[in-house]
């Protein structure tokens, strides 16, 4: 069999949820799959970070590269129709859509597709103009009807596909990510660990988040969490707490402004401002161990359709709050503390129950690290190879 899978998603170079699915689910299916012949499809016109040598050493996997401005490639896609993608690869019986994009295929070829939120349906909002005008033009609703098969990362974001597209339930397949083998508890005396405390300038007891900063993660709540607690425990004169810093990294998304202000202006509130620390960005090679260096993460979302960064913390043996919204109820459980993402007082509480309490931070550690097992990459691969098999 002969299958197209659409890479385009990996040109940027960056590794946020779509760039992380793609990346460790192939890997997975060449590692595994010696039989079927993979196409890669990639267009860009200027050079890009992308880095495909790792591809090489699989002699089933083929690389086709084109050079097209992408506004002219989209626009031909979503007012003509055309180029058909599978004819440019050679012919496919099977395309594979890792997340939403522009994109056409000839009606022979079945078209599997990824949905990872509609979290632009639910909250517009917390996206740019630009960015909702790309999802009009990109009509994924209409995507969605063409596919002949659709993997929801969630249960939650398959309700949605039902509820505001009405896609039959029964063309809709959960199949849960994984969480990458290199989060894993790591000593505190590791080399590599003190290298990357000294790297980002990391307090010796802090509380973190890590993930894309834009409006939809709701840092400007978690803000204003930290800050209730740094008053609580002034006034209550709990020294403990007091040493807690928040740190706050991740690369900058869409509408950034405003919540940098909110943060230097809570800063400049603060006792002492670099009780708050920002890192821009942290590479991806370093990720495991400032996981590993923090005292409780905190992932106060919106909306999520799977979130890997709580799992990832839990795999680290760190234990976590999130959101009790979307999919993280489901994709979390029981085994990280779990609160009203619009209600600041109940996240510093909980920071505060945590961090106060040895006895209920080791449970969550515990139930972190069982509960991060059950997603594996090599189960995720398995599930999709049987759809692509079934289709």
């Amino acid at each position: 069999m002969r299958i197209g899978i659409d890479v385009r998603c990996l040109s940027e170079g960056r590794r946020t949820g779509v760039e992380e699915y793609t990346l460790n689910l192939l890997r997975g299916l060449f590692e595994k799959d010696k039989q079927n012949e993979y196409v890669l499809f990639f267009n860009s016109f200027k050079k890009t970070p992308a880095n495909f040598n790792w591809i090489k050493k699989y002699p089933n996997v083929k690389l086709k590269q084109f050079h097209v401005p992408n506004k002219l490639l989209n626009f031909s896609f979503w007012y003509l129709g055309w180029p058909k993608i599978d004819r440019l690869l050679g012919g496919v019986e099977i395309f594979f859509m890792p997340n939403i994009i522009f994109g056409s295929v000839s009606r022979k070829t079945k078209l599997l597709l990824t949905m990872h939120d509609l979290s632009f349906e639910r909250y517009p909002e917390t996206f740019s103009w630009s960015r909702r005008l790309w999802h009009v033009f990109i009509n994924s609703k209409k995507i969605c009807r063409r596919a002949d098969k659709i993997i929801a990362v969630s249960d939650s974001t398959k309700d949605d596909l039902v509820t505001l597209y009405n896609i039959p339930p029964k063309k809709i397949e959960v199949i849960y990510s994984g969480v990458a083998e290199k989060f894993k508890i790591i000593s505190r005396n590791d080399s590599e660990m003190i290298k990357v405390k000294e790297k980002y300038n990391l307090p010796y007891k802090f509380i973190l988040y890590l993930g894309t900063i834009e409006p939809r993660k709701n840092i400007k709540t978690l803000v204003v969490a930290y800050q209730i607690l740094k008053k609580y425990a002034q006034i209550k004169k709990w020294e403990t707490l007091e040493k807690y810093k928040l740190v706050i990294a991740g690369h900058k998304g869409w509408m950034n402004k405003k919540i940098l202000e909110e943060i230097s202006k809570t800063q400049k509130q603060l006792k002492n401002p670099e009780d708050i620390q920002m890192i821009n960005f942290v590479e991806e090679a370093d990720k495991e161990y400032v996981l590993n260096l923090a005292s409780l993460f905190v992932y106060p979302s919106i909306f999520e359709g799977f979130g890997f960064p709580p799992l990832e913390a839990m795999k680290c043996g760190v234990p976590v709050i999130a959101s009790n919204n979307s999919s993280l109820p489901e994709i979390v459980g029981e085994a990280g503390i779990l609160v009203d993402s619009d209600k600041p007082g109940e996240i510093g509480a909980s920071i505060k129950n945590i961090l106060l309490s040895e006895k209920l931070k080791e449970e969550l550690i515990a139930r972190g690290i069982e509960r991060a097992k059950i997603f594996q990459w090599k189960t995720t691969v398995h599930k999709v190879l049987k759809i692509m098999d079934k289709i």
